[in-house]
């Protein structure tokens, strides 16, 4: 006699057992190998989450029709001060960063003309600091893009003393113009020196301020933020991978004649030893 079983519908319920299986095969722990990335995988995300973030904090900005004003951007966070604090400490907070500004600045008065050679300034001014007993040298950084990074080069000078690294920039507020800047950020930038020198921890934390205040102010003009105004692009230039290089200091060269100027010679003369002329009669 044939026995008719029943087969299990989808929705009995499960036995003990078989719930304890599925459990225990859910539970398998990930392997560590697919938590590791790429270096260019890294890259790719971090430049993707900056972007990202960038393209919030711009839309959670508080804004109206009147932010394209004359007068400057809607954010009532004002970086001067935090800037200022950062750029012009008490000189007994760091003695050494005191003497080094005074040794820069007699370096870049004594090499510094309308149209002297940047990198001749840069590789003199280092050799002077060298001279003055301060473990100076010129670095350049170069990086590729990946991420949304655009790639990028640069020069500036460091020094360094036991655990503590002093970057030297010749030409830095110049670094941080932009198009188009609003009151506000020309009020900033009127408080970046001409000639930076400062320790590094110090010159991440204002480059990342001025780098968000020329994101509101290009905002507040309907700009876009270009990819070599970025703060990771700014924070290559001084952190980027670097090669450090003490090459001798090369001499100037003299400025050129001013326009209008007439270089005269002797026609005619011929010179003696004792520095008188005679006149060439044939």
């Amino acid at each position: 006699m044939a026995v008719f079983v029943r087969p299990k519908r989808v929705t009995d319920p499960l036995h003990e057992r078989v719930k304890a299986r599925i459990v225990s095969r859910d539970s398998v722990p990930v392997s560590t190998d697919a938590e590791e990335e790429s270096p260019c995988l890294s890259d790719l995300v971090y430049g993707f989450l900056e972007d990202r973030a960038e393209a919030q904090a711009l839309e959670m900005e508080s804004g109206s029709e009147n932010d394209d004003d004359e007068h400057g951007d809607s954010s009532p966070f004002d970086p001067r001060e935090v800037v200022a604090s950062l750029l012009y400490p008490s000189a007994n907070a760091d003695r050494h960063r005191t003497f080094l500004i005074s040794h820069v600045s007699k370096a870049v008065s004594s090499f510094s003309c309308p149209k002297s050679n940047k990198a001749a300034l840069r590789r003199n001014v280092a050799a002077v600091l060298r001279d003055l007993g301060h473990n100076a040298a010129v670095c350049r950084t170069k990086w590729d893009g990946s991420g949304g990074l655009t790639a990028g080069n640069f020069e500036f000078i460091d020094v360094l003393r036991s655990d503590k690294r002093y970057i030297v920039d010749l030409d830095f507020a110049g670094e941080f113009e932009i198009a188009r800047p609003t009151d506000q950020y020309n009020l900033l930038l009127q408080t970046l020196p001409r000639v930076f020198v400062g320790r590094s921890e110090d010159l991440k934390k204002i480059v990342k301020l001025i780098c968000d205040a020329a994101k509101r102010s290009l905002k507040s003009r309907g700009l876009h933020l270009p990819p070599w105004r970025k703060n990771r692009y700014m924070q290559n230039k001084w952190f980027g991978p670097c090669r450090r290089t003490n090459a001798p200091s090369q001499p100037l060269s003299p400025p050129p004649p001013a326009a209008g100027t007439v270089k005269c010679r002797s026609v005619g003369f011929d010179a003696v030893s004792d520095g008188r002329f005679f006149v060439r009669t044939r």
